[in-house]
């Protein structure tokens, strides 16, 4: 029989550490009600002590959400297991998981501690978290780079002192899966009372070896993989909980393991991911690109025709990757338009419901056919929005061969209607200078992106755009059947962001692990 691997998911914490891949708390939780269908173990909030947003994100996570685990992550001192703990708080499965280096390069260089002090502190801070709450986690930050010895010394400690998984982190990537397996290895065979407690890994992929550092360290003993939607995370990421899934679901035979989730909803989550955050998922990327059940080789096309698994190890509909259909007409109504979102995972409020439903309508009004995916773009640009700051209220472009590009736009910015017309190299480039005039913004635009959602001309185009002022980077999201439209859309989404993160962001606490 298999074994069963917990996954957990810390997409909306070490995921949004990536730059420029930062949610709001409407966000976060859209996020968390995917990784609940996707029935993910353990759910990793955010850093409450980070700010007053990453606060509320936990807090509300923790208390809306039925199933998973719901875990905030806190620095091995009072202040931030105090803060997780009140964002915690009568939550109906919470778990603290606190974090403190053993490597030397750590403790002589970052936290400036001995061996002694630091085995201290972290046999002090899971105390203090095991009297807040039943379940608590404690990650050995840089574990790969540690003295096996001291290592073990203190995973001993720390689960004497109540922490029921230990979590091993390949922090900065550096380890091998044959180096990686043989760590886990090591902890089985001499840590005194691992039996009490379950071994976690935690992989970032510096190396491009964060799914197998994570895979071999299964064959070696470790019952819970930590991962992400996409593998997105600090620098280089970390291992890609869809590939882990899909690895271990394909290949039960060679490693006696499995997992819980509900495969088919990868991806929807991969796509939810990818939408609000901005990082596109390249097309080859495994499991969940645009190429990954594609073929174009004549000897493929050939064997798929014949039968399926001559090339193709998975199903496209495990994923649930289905061919995109029709499901709404510009005769539907309000309550076959809220059905249909239900079905496709999306619990909107009233206000939500109202302003998708107009968008809908005028979208059924230009379209012949209102695909899923136009559903999709439509909620992502409507539903998961911050306080408007500026907000569209009419936008005309000329432009051709031989006129110099022009825009009108009329912004209501806080309240106040303000026009400008303006002159660029291009429509988009009028358009933004138009903003920019408007607004009285600074921001720098670092990318910008277009595609079209589904077929045809009269397809919905998604523009995501990146900003950046005062080194805070902020993405974007646009989405009409005029690519114009939605390409303003995006500039003010995106302003209207960096405006809210100024707001509500505190000092910045986060750190890497």
């Amino acid at each position: 029989m298999s074994r069963i691997i917990r996954i957990f998911d810390t997409t909306l914490r070490d995921g949004e550490q990536c730059p420029g891949a930062s949610m709001n708390r409407e966000e976060k939780l859209a996020v968390a009600r995917q990784l609940a269908r996707l029935n993910v173990d353990i759910i990793e909030a955010g850093f409450p002590i980070a700010s007053v947003d990453d606060f509320e994100a936990v807090r509300l996570i923790s208390h809306e959400l039925e199933g998973p685990i719901v875990a905030g992550l806190a620095r091995a001192k009072e202040e931030d297991i105090d803060r997780t703990w009140e964002a915690l708080k009568g939550a109906p499965r919470p778990r603290i998981h606190t974090f403190l280096s053993t490597s030397d390069i750590h403790l002589k260089h970052q936290f400036r501690l001995s061996r002694e002090a630091a085995l201290k502190r972290a046999v002090e801070m899971v105390m203090r978290a095991r009297g807040y709450v039943e379940d608590v986690e404690f990650s050995p930050m840089d574990a790969s780079r540690s003295d096996p010895s001291y290592l073990y010394e203190v995973l001993e400690a720390v689960i004497d002192a109540g922490a029921g998984t230990v979590n091993i982190p390949d922090t900065v990537g550096y380890a091998t899966p044959d180096e990686f397996g043989g760590l886990i290895k090591g902890i089985r065979e001499n840590v005194r009372n691992i039996d009490r407690a379950i071994i976690s890994v935690h992989c970032h992929n510096d190396l491009g070896l964060a799914v197998a550092n994570s895979l071999a360290a299964v064959l070696n003993g470790a019952g819970q993989i930590e991962c992400t939607i996409n593998g997105i995370g600090e620098r280089a990421g970390n291992a890609s909980m869809e590939e882990i899934v899909m690895t271990l679901r394909t290949r039960r035979d060679f490693y006696e393991a499995d997992t819980k989730i509900v495969t088919e909803e990868i991806c929807k989550a991969s796509r939810l991911v990818s939408s609000i955050t901005g990082m596109v998922v390249q097309p080859n990327k495994a499991i969940v690109g645009a190429n990954a059940f594609a073929h174009e080789s004549g000897i493929h096309q050939d064997g798929l025709l014949k039968e399926k698994t001559t090339y193709e190890i998975m199903r496209p509909e495990s994923i649930g990757l289905v061919q995109s259909k029709l499901v709404l007409g510009k005769h539907s109504g309000r309550n076959a338009f809220n059905t249909r979102l239900k079905e496709m995972g999306h619990e909107l409020s009233q206000e939500e419901l109202n302003k998708a439903f107009e968008r809908f309508k005028r979208l059924a009004d230009q379209k012949k056919e209102v695909y899923d995916e136009d559903l999709e773009a439509i909620i992502t640009d409507e539903a998961y929005r911050i306080p408007e700051t500026y907000m569209l209220r009419y936008i005309h472009v000329e432009s051709g061969s031989d006129i110099n590009p022009t825009a009108t736009l009329e912004i209501e910015v806080e309240g106040k209607a303000l026009t400008k017309v303006g002159k660029g190299d291009g429509p988009i480039d009028a358009t933004y200078k138009t903003i920019v005039a408007i607004t009285g913004t600074k921001s720098r635009l670092v990318s910008y992106d277009v595609k079209s959602i589904t077929g045809g001309t009269d397809a919905m185009g998604e523009v995501m755009v990146r900003l950046e002022e005062d080194k805070k980077t902020a993405i974007g999201h646009g989405a009409d059947t005029d690519i114009i439209v939605a390409s303003a859309k995006a500039y003010l989404n995106a302003l209207n962001k960096l405006v809210y993160w100024k707001k509500i962001k505190g000092p910045e606490n986060k750190r890497e692990k």
